[in-house]
Formats: C-alpha cells, structure tokens, sequence
C-alpha cells in the first residue's frame, strides 16, 4: 500500500517554495567563535595575525606565526531567548558543547639570506562561523490566529484543482498539488483539508475566495521553535613575509551548512460558537549544502609599536537544498489529515544564495612584552545579497525586496591583551551595525568579551568568556499574522583551548 512509504521526492521550482531574506540573514554575518585567544579579544586580530582564527579577518596572519603549531578549542554555548508577544512572555534557555575549532600551522623559514622573502606559512584550519542551536516560545492572547496565514495564500486560488480525485490519497494530492502547482496552491489545499478556512462557494470550481471557520476575537497562541545546525569553514591558507614588515596572504575557503528547524503553533480559547476549537499546525525544514569564498590580506609594520592591517572577504556562494514537512489538526480536518504528517516530505530544487563580500580594515598598537590593543572595522553592504537563479520571478522579486530592505552593516571590534610574564588577561568588544535599513526587524548587536590565557614555553592554555545580545522583531509566520514577537537574544560562549607548539 502506498502509505506505507515514508519518503516521496517532489522537485518543486524555486518559485513555488519560500526561500527569502530570512534565509540570507540566516548566513550573513560572523560570531566570534574561534579560539579562545580570537574570543577573549572578541575577534580583533586583523592587524595582529598569530592566531588561527584570525586567518578569518586577515589571511596574512599566518604569516606572523614564528614556528609551526597544532590549535583545538571546544566551547559550551548557552542562549537564552526572552519573549514578549501581545499580553504574555516567556524565557528559554538551550545549552550546547561543540569542538569549534581544529587546526594547524607549518612554518618554513627561508634559507637564503639573501631572498627578501623570509618565510611562508601554510595553514589549515577548521572554525564554526554559526551556531544554530536555539530553543524559543512565545505565548499571547492574539487577535491574529493561524486561520490568516491560509487566507491570505487561498485568496485568489481557484477552488476545483484543490479537490482531491477519485482513488487519490490526501497525501498523493498534497504532494501533487505542491509539485504541479506551486506552495501556495498547496498551503490552500492544507488549509482547507485541515478544516480551518472553505470556499465561499462549494460548487464553483473557478471560487478563489474563502473564509475562515475559526471564531474568536483573541486566541490563546502557543508557539515553538527549535533549531539544530551548524554553518562551518574549513579554511586553507598560504601566507609569506617579505622583508621585515610586511605579510601577505590568501585563504580558500569551504563552507558547510545544516540546518534543522521545527516550528509547532497551537491555538485554542476560540470562541463558545466556533466549531474550531482547537488547532494545531508544525513545520519541519531541513537545509543542508556547502558554500566556497576566498579572501586577501595583508598586514605591515609602520614601526616596533604599530602595525596596520587590510583584508577582502570575497562574496560567499551558498548552493543549497530545502526540504519541509507539514502536519496539521483542528476538529474539523478531514479524517485523514493524520496522513499528511512528518514522513511526507517536499524537497525542493537547488538554489543559490550570495552573500556579499566585506572589506576589513585595522590598526594594532603593540608594547612590547607588556601586551597590545587592536581594533577592526569591517564594511558590508547586505543590500547586494541575492538568491539565485535570478531569472525565477519569485527570486527576482525577492531580491529587490532585499535590495529595498537592507543595507550596508559597519562591525566594530576593540580587543585588548596584558600580559604579567606568562600569563595573559584580554578584554574586547564588538558591535554590529543591524542589517537592516530602516525598523527594528533586527537590532544593532552588542558583545562583551574577556579571557585568560598561561604560555608554558611549548604550548598555551586558554580561557574566555563572550557575551553578545540582540533584539528581534520576528513574525511567527511569513503572511497572515503581521505582529511579530519581541525577542531578547542573549548568547554566551565559554571556551577552553590549547596549543601546542612544535
């Protein structure tokens, strides 16, 4: 028996799905992971390389290293996410333990000393870019319900190519009608088999209009989101110095991306009249793919105490592949709606994402043994990220809204290093401009850093603790329920990391 399967491929043209600015935001932008040292200073290495993660900001970094070394850092990441949402709020706290960065060194001095080149430096190194571990609720009395969403998608869909044929499964016909005829279309066939919105004419084929069979003024609205997944770069880096105070360098760059991502919805307090008086509605996205960019970099020496630094991040390329599934209940839902659940999976057609590239500029003042102070500015302008291919109406269309929406982001990093012989104490700070050109859909972010670290000659150990918040205005849903949820973001990482020299 056909329902008996528990995987259907359906190829739907990148029209018919949901890719948008969420799914660019969602890869734009850099935490401060990395090694401990890179964290404790919150990532303000651009002009002070001898760090593997700083091959992130500057790939001339490696250049600076004196000797070849192995690197491994693991973290504990907590994040907690405080949310407002009409009359009520909730708090969620999610911790994870991840080894985040892995990585080398190999040094070779030159052995000619008449050659103004006077080393090269390979690099390999693994580092988390993103952590998508996240747990967020959001709880309030909405005059918004779920019964919206399907509204806004039905309206203007002609009634008779919803309907299922004769001897078709409810679960052939929700995947047929997705692949044939888009994801609106399907999401309208979803609403009306969930029992949650009719035609307003039952025997008019051609009828695209609808209302909803959910009664209330306020609906008790419960809603989750959880998210696994990670975005990580292995990085492959070739560097040499030249002379005495210059360092060049470049880095290709492989990323990989997954994502997990379950959204559950629950409503209930309809009215006593309304024959609805339950509902819910979860979606699972699955995201998965690989990414490349490269980036240049240079670091100079302007005396014994400072020394300048400038780097290019070219525009990371995204390939990726979507797939969701869909599960819905109210009391008027067709008796197998059951049958649309989880195991039915729609996969989607490759797309592209472009990141855009950024543009890195430094200055590093060094005293001598006692310790340093660096600052970077980073320039990125989020108003160029596009998805691909282009031709889709849907991604056109999407990309001027992204055009319109966003804007460049100019990010801040201050960090600072004293050192009492072998022991270091570090400090930093980060800010980062919203992405954002006008609103609050995401607010400027703001991260606080310190650290320890203990050099016993042929290794170092390193601590550090990075705190960063951000508030977001989020909708629960992309159409339908235009109120977002206030949230508060706080996310804190403690790291632990240990290098040893050779």
């Amino acid at each position: 028996m056909k329902r008996n399967y528990t995987f259907i491929l359906l190829l739907v043209c990148a029209f018919a799905s949901a890719q948008n600015i969420n799914d660019v935001l969602r890869l734009s932008g850099e935490g401060s992971y990395g090694t401990a040292r890179f964290q404790g200073l919150n990532g303000a290495f651009g002009a002070l390389g001898g760090d593997l993660s700083a091959l992130n900001v500057n790939p001339a970094g490696s250049a600076v290293f004196n000797n070849s070394l192995l690197s491994l850092t693991g973290s504990n990441y907590n994040i907690k996410n405080d949310s407002r949402y009409f009359n009520g709020s909730r708090s969620t706290s999610l911790n994870s333990l991840d080894l985040n960065q892995v990585g080398g060194v190999f040094v070779f001095k030159s052995t000619n000393n008449n050659s103004a080149w006077r080393k090269i430096a390979l690099a390999f190194n693994y580092d988390l870019v993103k952590n998508f571990d996240d747990d967020l609720l959001v709880s309030g009395s909405s005059d918004q319900g779920i019964d919206n969403y399907f509204l806004d998608l039905a309206n203007g869909v002609p009634f008779g190519p919803l309907l299922i044929q004769d001897g078709e499964y409810i679960e052939e016909a929700y995947l047929d009608i997705g692949a044939t005829l888009g994801f609106v279309d399907q999401q309208a066939f979803l609403g009306y088999y969930g029992g949650i919105i009719d035609p307003v004419d039952f025997s008019d084929d051609n009828n695209t209009d609808y209302i909803s069979n959910a009664i209330y003024s306020n609906v008790n609205q419960d809603y989750s989101q959880s998210t696994t997944g990670y975005n990580s770069k292995f990085t492959a880096n070739l560097a040499s110095q030249y002379g005495d105070n210059l360092y060049l360098g470049a880095s290709l760059n492989i990323h990989s991306v997954f994502l997990d991502k379950l959204t559950q919805l629950s409503e209930r307090g309809f009215n006593a009249e309304s024959e609805i008086q339950n509902i819910t509605f979860d979606n699972l996205l699955r995201t998965q793919g690989n990414g490349f960019s490269f980036s240049l970099g240079a670091i100079g020496k302007l005396n014994e105490n400072f020394r300048i630094g400038g780097s290019y991040q070219s525009p990371t390329w995204y390939n990726l592949s979507d797939e969701t599934s869909q599960r819905i209940y109210s009391d008027l839902a067709d008796s197998d709606i059951s049958f649309i659940n989880f195991n039915i999976i729609n996969i989607y057609e490759d797309y592209t994402i472009k990141i855009p590239g950024k543009l890195t500029g430094s200055l590093a003042m060094i005293f001598g043994k006692d310790g340093l102070l660096s600052f970077d500015y980073s320039y990125q302008d989020m108003s160029k990220a596009e998805l691909r291919p282009g031709s889709d109406p849907s991604f056109a269309s999407e990309n001027d809204f992204i055009s319109d929406k966003l804007s460049a982001v100019s990010t801040f990093r201050l960090g600072g290093e004293y050192r009492i012989e072998a022991l270091s104490l570090r400090a930093g700070y980060r800010f980062e401009q919203s992405p954002y050109a006008s609103g609050n859909t995401i607010g400027d972010l703001n991260g606080y850093s310190g650290g320890i670290g203990y050099n016993f000659g042929g290794s170092r150990l390193d601590l550090s603790y990075n705190y960063s918040t951000q508030d977001i205005n989020k909708q629960l849903f992309d159409v339908g329920l235009p109120t977002p949820a206030s949230i508060t973001n706080k996310n804190s990482v403690v790291s632990l990391g240990y290098t040893l020299n050779f």
